[in-house]
């Protein structure tokens, strides 16, 4: 076997972590939208998220606001803008119809896939 460079790698998992994230992040939203039981605004999204996903779906809190933005436009969230006391008007989302038909579908769709990638990654030595 060839050698390879440390530095290769480590860029080559940090493209593959941010290919990967693009999509489970809007079923990760969805998720905690589908199972909250009032509107969130984006700061309590985020740190539900950090709890709930160990870290791996937490980053830069800013980068949830335009898949928020996308699912709203879908037609998959609702918001609307409330004054706050301690700061700036907040959003606060909630989930829709359409996004609880959504999330069934994007579930069934998540699991098939990771079912289907682990029995492939089962083959692999350790």
């Amino acid at each position: 076997m060839g050698e390879f460079d440390p530095l290769v790698i480590e860029q080559q998992l940090r493209k593959f972590q941010k290919e990967l994230s693009a999509g489970t992040v809007s079923l990760a939203l969805l998720a905690v939208l589908g199972a909250a039981t009032e509107p969130m605004y984006g700061y309590q999204i985020a740190k539900r998220l950090e709890r709930f996903g160990d870290g791996v779906l937490s980053g830069k809190q800013s980068a949830l606001y335009p898949v928020l933005r996308n699912l709203g436009a879908a037609g998959l969230l609702d918001s609307h803008v409330e004054p706050s006391m301690s700061g700036p008007p907040r959003r606060y989302y909630q989930i829709t119809a359409a996004g609880r038909a959504a999330l069934h579908e994007w579930c069934a769709a998540w699991r098939a896939t990771r079912d289907s990638v682990d029995a492939v990654l089962k083959g692999l030595k350790p």
